[in-house]
């Protein structure tokens, strides 16, 4: 057990070791500060680590991961993430990624109580809810908990849409998009869902609509 948490000193050792070789400047300049043009919210599986798989590096993704990568109208958590990036860094990209084989999705299919998470999980049952119909006619269970994954991510760029942070960004001209990605831990390959918002189009319903903030 000990031996596995000093390995993490060993690997970091060697990290800043093999970044400074090829690029001596890279802490100095990262220690000047942040101008990330994505913030990437995902889940928690420490199989899908962002800046990894998208091939970027530190200072890049600005980064939010909960179970399931969730957009929750209530977690201030997020929101506090989704407000600094957006009116303080500036990003130009918001990224919802779900995978495929996602563990609080497989849960959220089911009915056994595994704690406290369950009503975290609840969302995702809501989001089988509204596409039940279309969820229940697929009867292989790999590819309907697929299609879940699927759903859950339009779900919540729909929802990311539906925030104060998102709309007043969009009704003061900010270039700003939210995008959904899912990610196939079988093959490594990112996919793009097309389903873009960029406040052009009507992404939701009128009754979720916010007029400008007026401010004094």
């Amino acid at each position: 057990m000990v031996k596995s948490y000093q390995q993490l000193f060993e690997n970091n050792k060697k990290w800043v070791n093999d970044i400074t070789q090829e690029n001596p400047e890279f802490f100095n300049t990262l220690a000047k500060g942040q101008s990330p043009k994505f913030l990437w919210i995902g889940c928690s599986d420490s199989r899908v680590p962002a800046n990894a798989l998208t091939g970027t590096q530190p200072g890049d993704i600005f980064v939010h991961r909960n179970i399931a990568n969730m957009v929750i109208h209530t977690d201030m958590s997020m929101l506090s993430v989704l407000d600094y990036s957006v009116n303080v860094l500036g990003v130009i990209h918001i990224i919802v990624c779900g995978h495929y084989g996602c563990g609080g999705v497989l849960t959220a299919m089911g009915n056994k109580q595994v704690g406290l998470i369950d009503n975290w999980l609840r969302h995702i049952k809501d989001v089988y809810r509204f596409h039940q119909e279309e969820l229940n006619a697929i009867s292989d269970m790999n590819l309907r908990s697929d299609r879940l994954v699927e759903l859950n991510v339009i779900e919540q760029v729909r929802d990311l849409a539906k925030t104060s942070i998102v709309q007043n960004a969009w009704a003061n001209g900010k270039a700003l998009q939210v995008h959904g990605l899912v990610y196939d831990i079988h093959t490594g390959i990112l996919q793009d869902l097309d389903v873009t918002a960029d406040g052009t189009t009507n992404d939701f319903e009128d009754v979720y609509r916010l007029d400008k903030l007026q401010i004094g």
